[in-house]
């Protein structure tokens, strides 16, 4: 971009923000580099007090074995958020065992992020801002407007930038498969109070495709950009684990990240990848495209399975 374009860009972009009322003290990213995703501020409506039916309800109603779910264990109770409905959301502010948490779903770059939604023990909601940085959703929290990024999993401006959240272990996978593993999981539930087709995916044929919608930094073409992949960082390091790359060889494959022992565990059929480590506690990682993780850990190490 040239200076003429960038200095341009700027005070639109800044516009842009100041008319939705964020906060923008204090930016960590270039605020010329926040772009507008289409729908404005809660044009895609964040869900609050969501409303969940149970295993058979859902298969009898809505959900097939096949869909993909954002699934979450907390305080022994087993949650399930189908894609389905996450596309239309994005963000659904819930709370299990008395727990705050917020689920986030970008469908531009296939990551689904659980977040614990205390922070400083103070309870945060969040809604869908309308805005991307990097192609990646970008939250506001509706206590002081500060805008978040998904991937980066921290404000990015306002009177919290800088301020981390708590990535929680979630998983993505089938509902056939969730359910296997958590019989008594419960269903987030199509009657959301809006008025949504959650039977048509409204990013058909996306993840086929190699174009973007929205341009982002850095670009890896060791793979497809829309390639999945189970990503961590420990001790600083990150390190990406393409599915392509798991699937060469058995699992569970034992590693290590920045001298950090871990396991990942692959399922094939279901694409479904979890991490532990050494104890076999499952720890936080971001399943999502390849582009997408990569635009935010440009240095990011990367698994390479050996071929049988």
């Amino acid at each position: 971009m040239d200076k003429n374009h960038r200095s341009t860009v700027l005070p639109l972009a800044l516009a842009l923000l100041l008319l939705c009322g964020f906060d923008l003290r204090d930016p960590r990213v270039p605020l010329e580099e926040i772009r507008g995703g289409g729908p404005p501020k809660d044009g895609i409506p964040a869900l609050t007090d969501p409303a969940f039916v149970s295993s058979e309800t859902a298969e009898r109603e809505f959900l097939k074995k096949t869909d993909r779910v954002l699934g979450l264990v907390l305080n022994g109770q087993a949650r399930a958020y189908p894609v389905k409905i996450l596309n239309w959301h994005e963000i659904v502010n819930d709370t299990i065992g008395g727990k705050p948490v917020v689920v986030t779903f970008c469908p531009l770059c296939g990551t689904g992020m659980v977040f614990d939604g205390e922070i400083d023990r103070r309870k945060f909601t969040f809604g869908v801002s309308g805005l991307l940085y990097q192609s990646d959703l970008l939250m506001y929290d509706r206590q002081t407007e500060s805008l978040w990024s998904q991937i980066m999993g921290q404000a990015v401006t306002g009177s919290k930038s800088g301020t981390k959240l708590k990535l929680l272990p979630s998983a993505q996978t089938t509902w056939s498969e969730w359910k296997k593993r958590n019989p008594g999981s419960l269903v987030l539930s199509v009657q959301t109070g809006h008025r949504r087709d959650y039977f048509r995916d409204p990013y058909e044929n996306y993840e086929q495709s190699r174009d973007l919608m929205f341009e982002v930094g850095a670009q890896n073409p060791a793979y497809h950009p829309k390639e999945k992949v189970v990503g961590i960082e420990l001790a600083g390091t990150a390190k990406a684990y393409p599915f392509p790359e798991l699937a060469k060889v058995k699992t569970p494959v034992k590693d290590e990240v920045r001298g950090v022992p871990i396991t990942v565990y692959f399922d094939a059929s279901s694409q479904t990848a979890t991490v532990r480590d050494k104890d076999g506690n499952e720890l936080p990682s971001v399943v999502g495209f390849w582009f997408a993780w990569t635009a935010f850990h440009p240095d990011t190490e990367i698994f390479r399975g050996k071929n049988p």
